[in-house]
């Protein structure tokens, strides 16, 4: 008997997801390495929360739609939904890897959550309890 999840282990996996609305959706090809949270200041501010994420490469990474993108920094781009308002993606403007937001993927993602980052910017209303590693920046 032929297993699903054999299917899914192999290069040939492929995780969809998209905004709320469905007018931005993506594609990735291959599994999904561990994803990170992030407890930065404006990770926060556009999420509602902190961010799990997860880094890709972009020849992996396949978008339909036109998400609109907003220049967080010089280095680094957010982009969403201008329809749902929906935040998928950081994007830095040098190397190969867009971070994908994990909420915003269908299930199952077969990952699981690996690390806190920027915990130094966490906000004061909740503890990181989980026993994940936390770097401070």
């Amino acid at each position: 008997m032929h297993d699903h999840l054999d299917d899914m282990a192999g290069s040939d996996m492929t995780h969809s997801g998209g905004c709320n609305c469905g007018a931005v959706r993506f594609t990735v090809a291959g599994p999904l390495p561990a994803p990170n949270a992030c407890h930065c200041t404006q990770c926060r501010k556009q999420s509602g929360h902190y961010w799990a994420s997860v880094d890709v490469d972009r020849s992996a990474l396949h978008v339909t739609g036109a998400p609109h993108w907003y220049a967080s920094s010089e280095k680094v781009r957010r982009g969403f939904c201008g329809t749902c308002g929906a935040f998928l993606f950081w994007d830095p403007l040098q190397g190969d890897k867009t971070a994908v937001a994990m909420g915003a993927f269908d299930q199952p993602t077969q990952t699981q959550l690996g690390l806190h980052i920027f915990v130094a910017d966490k906000g004061d209303y909740y503890e990181i309890a989980d026993g994940l590693p936390q770097n401070q920046r």
